[in-house]
C-alpha cells in the first residue's frame, strides 16, 4: 500500500468514526425530545444539516450539564433562537 492509499484509508477511517459519534450523539438528544420537537428537528435536519448537528451538539451539552430535562417544541425554538446571531439592522435614508 502506498502513501496514497494510506492517507485514503485512514481519512476514511476518520470519517466513520465522526459520523459514528453523530449517530450516538443523536440517539441520546432524539430521547429528550418530544413528538412535536422531534417533528421539528427532522424538519431542521432535511433543510440545514450543518444546523441540525450544530443543535444536537449544543442539545447535547445541555444534557450532559442536566441543564435540560425533555425538550419541548417551545423550548426548541428558543435553543434556536438563541444559537442564531443577531442580525444586524440597516437603516435606509433617502434624500
Amino acid at each position: 500500500m502506498n502513501d496514497v492509499e494510506k492517507i485514503k484509508q485512514q481519512k476514511l477511517q476518520e470519517q466513520m468514526k465522526l459520523q459514528q459519534q453523530v449517530q450516538q450523539l443523536e440517539l441520546v438528544v432524539r430521547q429528550r425530545l418530544t413528538n412535536e420537537a422531534l417533528s421539528r428537528f427532522g424538519n431542521i435536519k432535511a433543510a440545514n444539516p450543518e444546523l441540525a448537528i450544530q443543535l444536537m451538539v449544543y442539545l447535547g451539552q445541555l444534557i450532559q450539564a442536566n441543564k435540560v430535562g425533555m425538550v419541548d417544541d417551545h423550548k426548541l425554538k428558543e435553543v434556536l433562537q438563541q444559537m442564531s446571531a443577531p442580525k444586524k439592522e440597516f437603516k435606509i435614508t433617502r434624500k
